[in-house]
Order: structure tokens, then C-alpha cells, then sequence
């Protein structure tokens, strides 16, 4: 009995393995497009090819099983065409891994935007910045004001001042310098998200989802701390976990070690009654500023 299965597992490893790397590839696909406006299409295109396929297989016609069978390549590719901004970003998000990435920030720079992070947390004035990394985001910076200037983090309040003209919309930094202020960022559309997010917590997503960039939102509302990255928003931060995964990220490009559990909360686990992201409508209409 154990030498036919041996023989048989022998015979048949390589099958196998073919279906346990098709069921992984399929089920991390579903989760990555689940959610996105280009879901409900594969939904529909799915059913009308299965559709078409079982009623020309059950009544034998030939002529539509022939039709499903050539446009089969043509579906291939409008699946790419459909789904481009979706694999551009599961690409871009492949090769911003921390084993691929080149980009480091000077400890300096780190502990100067905790500082102003904290800051702009106590005065509650609402915040979003943006720290590039190893994927260009100057497209969204010609979007706003040019400065090119030395971080500090006097400057960062004066930004981000209620009375400032620059201070609706995002910075970017970029190489420990503050390139551009009131700067519009692409907002998420992601269907799965907390409907009580505002815009600005919304467009430090948007600026992860394009790109390889790591966003920090304050809120005006409630002075609430948020990082934004990798697609995932981590929120609940007090100034001195802040500090430390801020640093784990831009310092060591650690992305999962830390416990998202003991430092923040991720938007799609539920919220608490004790951190509440938005607790009404004002916070919501604030943020609409903030793009």
C-alpha cells in the first residue's frame, strides 16, 4: 500500500504542485481585487463566459462554443486593460518591497517629523504629508506650490497652519527636503474602506495605492495620528509609537514586524468607542479641504 502511493505521489508530484500554485495564485488574486471598481466587471465577464460555455456545451452549438473559444484571446487582453491600474499598483507594490528597496531616511529627518507630527497632533491642525521613497510622485507634486526647502519643523507648522494659504492639501518630502506644499492627491476608491474616512485620510491611501510612499495624516478634528502605507492605513498612534514605527519603517524598512494590534489599528478591522477616526460630519467636511 505505501509503495503505490509512493509511486503514485512519484507519478503525479509535478500535477500537484501545479494546482497548489494555481489555487495560491487564484486566492491571493481575489483578495487583491476584491473591493476595487474592476471586481464587479471580472464578476460579469466571469458569468457571461461560464454562461456561454455551459449552454453551448448542454445543447451542442458549435457556432457560439467556436465564438467563445476566439474571443477568448481578446478577453485576455481587455482583462490588462481593465484591471491596468490594479497590476501597475500589485507591480509597483512588488518592487517597492523592503529587499528591493534603495531608500533610506537620515535619522535627522525622521526625528524631526515625529516631532512635528506631534506638534501638529497637540494644536490639531489638520496634516498630510507625504515622504517619497523609491517611485517618483512629481507628477502630483506639480500640483502644488514649489519649495524646495530644508525640512524643519517650524516650517511644517507654519504649513499646516488653520490661517495658511498652503495649508490645504498635501507636502511632499522628498531626500529630507520639503518639496512641494498644497499638493492634490489621487483619492482611494477602494470599495472596502470605512465609510466614515474623510478625504484626507482618503487621499494619503490614494498616494499609497500609485505609489511606493508613505503617508502621515493628522486629524483637525480630533488630532488623531494615521500612517499610511503599503495600501493600508495603521491609525491610534500615541506620539511615542508613532515615533517608533515611523522610524521602523523609513530606518529599517520594517513593514510587518511590529504588531499592528499593539501600535494601531488598521481601517478595515472595527473601530472602538475609546479612538474614534471621525466622531461626526464636521471632520469629513474639514478633509474635503485637505485635496
Amino acid at each position: 500500500m505505501i509503495d503505490q502511493l509512493l509511486y503514485l505521489w512519484l507519478k503525479s508530484w509535478r500535477s500537484i504542485l501545479e494546482i497548489i500554485i494555481l489555487w495560491v495564485a487564484i486566492y491571493y488574486g481575489y483578495l487583491y481585487f476584491r473591493g476595487t471598481r474592476g471586481a464587479k466587471v471580472l464578476t460579469g465577464l466571469a458569468i457571461v463566459f461560464l454562461t456561454l460555455i455551459l449552454i453551448s456545451t448542454l445543447l451542442n452549438l458549435p457556432v457560439i462554443g467556436w465564438i467563445v473559444r476566439s474571443f477568448s484571446v481578446f478577453l485576455a487582453v481587455a482583462l490588462v486593460v481593465i484591471f491596468q491600474p490594479e497590476l501597475r499598483r500589485g507591480l509597483a507594490e512588488l518592487g517597492g518591497h523592503p529587499i528591493f528597496s534603495l531608500t533610506s531616511e537620515k535619522r535627522e529627518t525622521v526625528h524631526d517629523l515625529a516631532e512635528a507630527v506631534t506638534q501638529l497632533a497637540n494644536k490639531q491642525f489638520g496634516a498630510l504629508i507625504a515622504i517619497e521613497r523609491d517611485t517618483s510622485i512629481r507628477v502630483y507634486e506639480e500640483t502644488g506650490v514649489m519649495l524646495d526647502s530644508d525640512f524643519s519643523v517650524e516650517l511644517i507648522l507654519t504649513i499646516f497652519h488653520p490661517k495658511s494659504a498652503l495649508h490645504d492639501g498635501g507636502v511632499i518630502i522628498r531626500n529630507g527636503r520639503i518639496a512641494a506644499a498644497a499638493c492634490i492627491f489621487p483619492v482611494s476608491q477602494r470599495e472596502t474602506l470605512d465609510r466614515s474616512l474623510g478625504l484626507r485620510h482618503r487621499a494619503g491611501l490614494g498616494i499609497t495605492e500609485e505609489s511606493d510612499a508613505l503617508a502621515v495624516v493628522v486629524s483637525e478634528e480630533t488630532g488623531g495620528i494615521s500612517i499610511c502605507h503599503r495600501r493600508r492605513i495603521e491609525r491610534g498612534f500615541t506620539p511615542e509609537t508613532f515615533r517608533q514605527r515611523i522610524a521602523e519603517i523609513l530606518l529599517h524598512g520594517n513593514y510587518e514586524e511590529t504588531d499592528p494590534e499593539k501600535l494601531a489599528r488598521e481601517v478595515d478591522l472595527p473601530a472602538t468607542r475609546h479612538h474614534p477616526l471621525v466622531p461626526d460630519q464636521k471632520e469629513r467636511s474639514d478633509d474635503a479641504l485637505a485635496v
